[in-house]
């Protein structure tokens, strides 16, 4: 596996934290600013610059590459795997009426079957369904296939995110990685550090990732009643105070982000399914579980692996962002720490991370996680 990384911070120019050689048809990652990759002449010089097929592209909430966090930038990691193959598959939300579902099957049966070992998911963030959109691609896929990967961003401004592939960045648009071969390594592993307090409530009234009631009073009304002066600051605030949300029928539960309020029906729209008679509780989180739980999650994903991870694709919540805030590289210190400075990284600040739990087959989404995928030939 050979791979070549590059960022470029505004302002500045382009800076190669690998040696610049030339690629033999990469898997080209591109995670930037929601508002560069509007510009077509941004778009121009990544081109310019990966002169290559096969560019995703992704906007975020923060540019992850190396050890380094940075904000209004382009990062940049292109793969060309020596042992192994890819397909990439994309699919439109807007081409399906917004169903999810039909989309997830619709996107992973597309992929060839024959030597499929595991499939990333580059996700449009705006208005999708991230539980719904797992729930297709999982009904498409054999059962022996993992699915990781992140619903992209918009920084703090939560307006629309952009994702394509070869084509520029494109609203609605999800992509799917198939990676293929017997030489691959790859594991993966998701982890919080936020705790739950306050009361058990029970979700009376909900329609998929839209809550409206909380024992039976309007959801809304209570989640303001905790946030206080933080009200205010709705929806942005919601990212300190998630929900952890313990489904009926699930031995564990899922994290849920607000990502919108609908003030008019008092309802909270989150980034994946909270089904009624799900107990909920609010969660909060200090910088130092934060970091502890990016440990946490770098240490389940090395477990029993047989080689060094070549290149880790990390996801990471942007809610994590805000709390850390000028200290959010430690998270990511505290996974070279355990995956080794070898190790190439590169990813992005989500609105939603995608694996299933550790020791578990079913892919989850989750919210306020570092989620690792650990990938080597």
């Amino acid at each position: 596996m050979k791979i070549l990384q590059a960022k470029k911070l505004k302002g500045k120019d382009w800076e190669y934290s690998t040696e610049k050689m030339e690629l033999k048809n990469p898997l080209v990652l591109v995670f930037a600013d929601r508002y560069l990759l509007e510009d077509t002449a941004v778009i121009d010089d990544i081109r310019a610059q990966f002169p290559y097929e096969h560019l995703i592209f992704g906007s975020s909430a923060g540019e992850i590459i190396g050890p380094y966090v940075n904000d209004e930038s382009i990062a940049i990691t292109a793969i060309e795997f020596e042992k192994s193959r890819f397909i990439v598959k994309t699919a439109n939300i807007l081409d399906y009426q917004k169903d999810t579902v039909a989309l997830g099957v619709s996107l992973s049966k597309s992929l060839p079957r024959e030597n499929l070992k595991h499939v990333l998911v580059i996700s449009e963030g705006s208005f999708v369904n991230g539980s719904s959109i797992i729930e297709g691609m999982e009904l498409g896929l054999d059962a022996s296939v993992d699915l990781t990967g992140g619903i992209c961003g918009d920084g703090p401004r939560f307006e629309k995110t952009l994702v394509s592939y070869k084509e520029n960045p494109k609203i609605g648009e999800v992509v799917a990685i198939g990676l293929y071969g017997d030489a691959l390594e790859i594991s993966f592993a998701s982890f919080g550090g936020w705790f739950p307090f306050g009361p058990d409530r029970i979700i009376t009234k909900s329609s998929q990732n839209i809550l409206y009631e909380l024992d039976n009073q309007p959801a809304l009304d209570i989640y303001i009643k905790y946030l206080g002066d933080k009200a205010a600051e709705l929806p942005q605030s919601a990212l300190l105070y998630p929900l952890n949300v313990m489904i009926p029928g699930k031995k564990i539960p899922v994290v849920r982000t607000i990502l919108g309020i609908d003030f008019e029906n008092k309802a909270m729209i989150l980034a994946g399914d909270v089904p009624e008679n799900s107990v909920v509780q609010l969660m909060m989180v200090s910088v130092d579980s934060i970091s502890a739980g990016a440990s946490e999650a770098a240490r389940l994903a090395m477990l029993e692996r047989k080689t060094k991870p070549e290149f880790a694709f990390l996801v990471s919540c942007v809610g994590r962002k805000m709390v850390m805030d000028q200290r959010v590289e430690e998270e990511i210190e505290e996974v070279v720490e355990l995956i080794g400075k070898e190790t190439k990284i590169g990813g992005f600040y989500s609105y939603g991370e995608i694996a299933p739990f550790h020791g578990e087959n079913t892919c989850e989404l989750h919210n306020q996680t570092m989620t690792l995928t650990l990938i080597s030939e």
